[in-house]
C-alpha cells in the first residue's frame, strides 16, 4: 500500500480516537527537470526554508533536480503515481494533456512587454482555480509560472526577417513551437534541454529557442552567435503536489503549505525571474552573441503568419467545449 495513503489512515485513525497526531517528520520529495543552477531549485529551497518555518519542522522537502526522477514530460505522471510528491511540470512538454492551460503560451498570445513575468505569473495563478484546476486532475496546483516570451537564439544566421528563418534547423519545445517553426519554415528538432549546447556545438541544429534566463543555465552563450529580440511565445510551468499527499498530512501542515503557495508566491517567483532574465540577457552581450531587435514593421509578418495558428487552437479547445476564449481574453487583458 502507498505510504502517504497508510499515514493517512493513520492519521484519520488517531484523529477519530481524539488524540493529537504526532508523526516523524514528513518530506516531500520534489522532482524537477531543471538544472541545479536554474532558478526553480533556488525558489523551491526558499519554499522548503517557510514550510519547515510555518510546520515548526514537520515538513521538509527533498529536491531532486536535473531530471534525476525523470525527464521534463514525466514530472506530472511522476506526481500523480506517487513516484514524488511534488514537481515542476512544463505544460508544452506533454502536448495536449493540457488544452486550455496551453494557449497561455501561443504564438504572441503573451501581453505587452510591460507585462512581466511577476504579473503574468500572478494572474495565471490567479485564475487557475477557475479555469485550469481540472486539466491538473489528482494534484493540487501550488502556484503557476510564466517565462519571459522565448528568443530564437541561432549559432550562424541573423535573423533580420521571417526569410531568415526558413530552412534552420532549430531546437523546440512543444507542439506550439512545432507548429510556429514550421509556419515560419524552419525545420523544429526536438532536443532535450540540456543536450542542446551538444547539438549546436556540433551543427545537429542551427538555433534553439530559450528565454535568456534557461539559456543562461544551460551555458548556450558560448555556441550561439545572435539572440532574436522580442521573444515569440512563452512557456508555461505549474508547480503540482499530489493531492492524495496533502489530504493525508495534519491540519497544521496543510496550514503551512497553504499559507506558503498561491499567487503572492507566484509574483515573487516571476520577480525572481524577471532578474534572472536581465542577467541572462547580459551574459549573452558578455558572451559576445549580438542582439538583433526586430522593429514592430520588421514583426509584422511573423504575427500574421502564426495568426492561424493561436485561432485554431482556441477554436478547437472551444469545440471540446471548454472556455478557451473566456480564459485567453482573462489572461491577456
Amino acid at each position: 500500500m502507498n505510504s502517504h495513503l497508510i499515514r493517512g489512515l493513520l492519521t484519520a485513525a488517531i484523529c477519530a480516537l481524539g488524540v493529537a497526531p504526532s508523526l516523524a517528520q514528513t518530506t516531500l520529495k520534489v522532482s524537477s527537470f531543471l538544472p541545479p543552477n536554474n532558478a526553480w531549485q533556488r525558489e523551491l529551497e526558499a519554499w522548503g526554508k517557510d514550510l519547515a518555518e510555518k510546520s515548526d519542522g514537520d515538513l521538509k522537502l527533498e529536491i531532486f533536480p536535473a531530471g534525476q526522477l525523470g525527464p521534463a514530460n514525466r514530472q506530472y505522471q511522476l506526481v500523480t503515481s506517487g513516484v514524488a510528491d511534488i514537481g515542476v511540470v512544463l505544460h508544452s512538454a506533454t502536448p495536449g494533456r493540457f488544452p486550455l492551460t496551453e494557449l497561455a503560451g501561443l504564438p504572441f498570445a503573451h501581453p505587452s512587454a510591460g507585462d512581466t513575468s511577476a504579473i503574468m505569473s500572478r494572474r495565471l495563478t490567479e485564475l487557475a482555480p477557475k479555469f485550469l484546476d481540472k486539466e491538473h486532475p489528482r494534484t493540487k496546483i501550488l502556484w503557476m509560472a510564466v517565462t519571459s516570451p522565448l528568443k530564437l537564439h541561432t549559432t550562424n544566421t541573423e535573423v533580420t526577417s521571417m526569410d531568415k528563418v526558413k530552412g534552420l534547423r532549430v531546437r523546440y519545445a512543444g507542439k506550439v513551437f512545432q507548429e510556429m517553426l514550421e509556419t515560419l519554415g524552419a525545420s523544429p528538432i526536438a532536443v532535450p534541454p540540456a543536450e542542446t549546447v551538444d547539438a549546436l556545438s556540433k551543427g545537429v541544429v542551427d538555433g534553439a529557442m530559450f528565454p535568456y534566463e534557461a539559456a543562461k543555465s544551460f551555458q548556450i552563450g558560448p555556441v550561439v552567435k545572435y539572440s532574436l529580440e522580442p521573444g515569440l511565445a512563452t512557456n508555461t510551468f505549474a508547480l503540482v503536489m499530489n493531492q492524495s499527499v496533502y489530504d493525508g498530512l495534519s491540519d497544521k501542515d496543510k496550514k503551512a503549505i497553504d499559507g506558503t503557495i498561491g499567487p503572492d508566491r507566484a509574483e515573487a517567483f516571476g520577480k525572481m525571474w524577471d532578474d534572472d532574465e536581465a542577467k541572462g540577457r547580459q551574459y549573452m552581450i558578455d558572451n559576445k552573441v549580438k542582439i538583433v531587435n526586430l522593429t514592430p514593421e520588421q514583426l509584422e509578418p511573423f504575427k500574421k503568419a502564426v495568426e492561424p495558428i493561436d485561432k485554431k487552437a482556441v477554436a478547437a479547445v472551444d469545440a471540446a467545449g471548454k472556455p478557451g476564449s473566456e480564459f485567453l481574453e482573462a489572461y491577456t487583458k
